[in-house]
């Protein structure tokens, strides 16, 4: 009998072993949180955290963007609150810091995978991965989904640039263009292919200098309406202020006023710089670009015009001033750096959910539109969705309306259909998740983007 029985016993045994040695999977039974931190081969940190009871799906989250000299902790989730609701429901979240601050996605892409790869080392594969994250992070989300498909299995993109780096860019120059052609003619003041985070710094100072000066004047203030029609900047973009109606142009042309001085005194020129350095030289430009048709398909246009005419102003001589304008040339180089690291193509492989405030000034809602046709080109349609939540501001969602938002991407990797997506049954979702805080979801369609890339 033990000559017998020998052979099985000692074959179960290292069975036993291999098992005790490999990563716990994933398991609904009880076990003790736990909270991992740690540094990646890049040198970016990592943070993990798991529930008590672990439902086998893993959140893979990406911040959003970082300036440069700033703090650069690694995050798991988009704020507390929603963190803890996440964990109580049985998530595990995991994000990493990246490596570097400012326009990172060259490096944000590989530490978010080594980051999900620290995390299957140690606490084990998980059933199910979605792949979420905000604002420069939704375009790292969604860089993930298009380059890496076999790493997740859906995806969320929160107020994302969706739209890519190329766009984006440009968009910006488009802006800063006209403010500089119509409120300072021949001020020579540098817009791009700056030397230095010092004269970017300088170059803004004298553009926003002169957006104070014209928003004391009614000519003024109806050339930055135009300015901020370009870069489809809304007329209610400030949760903290009363909703305009959609005639009061005077209270909408305020708020764009405001916008548009943080985009002069950050983005434009500032952060323009470091990614300008990154990309090893200035990656917009505005050759051949008709300003007037730009303008004529903006959701502004009839403010615009309104602006003009009670200021006594020719609108179409502003159009002939900036169409007149020499324009910036790109650096090919930097274009294709741009193309490389963040770009979206479209190709979509795995389902994807984007939502996006309707009144988001720093990344409109209209970068919507610019995603969903180089999807619709690559034809992914049926992959994707988009929905719109009726507030003011960037990223501003409430725990409520992330995990309805998530809860949604879940039913499509789970079911293989999207099913209801109405803003009623986000709505549904949203107030079953956490009935504490705001379910905003509304019907809306946005404007075209002002000037895709492809």
């Amino acid at each position: 009998m033990t000559r017998a029985t020998g052979r099985p016993v000692t074959a179960l045994a290292a069975l036993l072993l291999l098992l005790a040695a490999a990563p716990a999977p994933a398991s609904a039974e009880e076990s003790t949180p736990r909270h991992l931190e740690g540094t990646l081969p890049s040198g970016a940190t990592y943070v993990i955290d798991t529930p008590a009871r672990w439902n086998g799906t893993v959140l893979l989250f990406s911040h959003g963007y970082r300036p440069e000299g700033t703090p650069n902790p690694a995050v798991n989730a988009p704020d507390e609150p929603t963190r803890k609701l996440l964990l109580k429901e049985g998530y595990a979240l995991v994000g990493s810091s990246y490596a570097k601050n400012g326009w990172a996605v060259e490096q944000a892409v590989p530490d978010q995978l080594a980051a999900l790869d620290t995390f299957t080392g140690k606490v084990g594969a998980a059933r199910r991965t979605l792949a979420w994250g905000q604002s420069l992070g939704g375009l790292v989300t969604t860089t993930i989904a298009e380059r890496h498909p076999r790493r997740i299995d859906g995806s969320l993109s929160l107020c994302g640039l969706v739209h890519g780096g190329v766009a984006n860019w440009n968009s910006t120059l488009d802006a800063t263009f006209a403010l500089r052609t119509l409120l300072a003619p021949g001020s020579g003041i540098r817009l791009t292919g700056f030397r230095d985070t010092a004269d970017a710094t300088a170059s803004g100072n004298r553009l926003g200098a002169a957006m104070e000066a014209a928003q004391r004047t009614a000519p003024g203030r109806a050339r930055i309406a135009l300015a901020a029609a370009l870069h489809a900047i809304p007329g209610w973009n400030d949760p903290a202020t009363p909703r305009p109606a959609p005639d009061d142009h005077a209270s909408r042309q305020a708020n764009q006023y405001t916008a548009l001085r943080g985009l002069v005194a950050r983005p434009g020129f500032v952060w323009r710089a470091e990614a300008e350095r990154r990309a090893g030289g200035t990656m917009s430009w505005n050759t051949g670009v008709d300003y007037t048709a730009m303008l004529a398909r903006s959701a502004a246009y009839r403010q615009v015009k309104s602006l003009y005419k009670a200021a006594g102003l020719s609108l179409g001589a502003d159009l002939r001033a900036l169409a007149g304008e020499p324009r910036v040339g790109a650096d090919p180089g930097a274009v294709r750096y741009m193309v490389d690291h963040a770009a979206p193509s479209g190709l979509l492989r795995k389902p994807q959910l984007d939502v996006h405030t309707t009144g988001d000034a720093l990344v409109p809602a209209e970068v919507e539109s610019a995603y969903r046709r180089a999807v619709n080109r690559a034809g992914r349609a049926p992959l994707l969705r988009q929905a719109y939540t009726d507030n003011a501001g960037h990223c501003t969602f409430s725990p409520a309306e992330q995990l309805g938002a998530l809860h949604t991407v879940e039913h499509r990797v789970a079911t293989g259909s999207w099913g209801d997506t109405s803003p009623a049954a986000l709505n549904s979702r949203a107030r079953d998740a956490d009935p504490a805080t705001p379910a905003r979801y509304t019907p809306y369609r946005p404007g075209p983007y002002p000037r895709p890339f492809s």
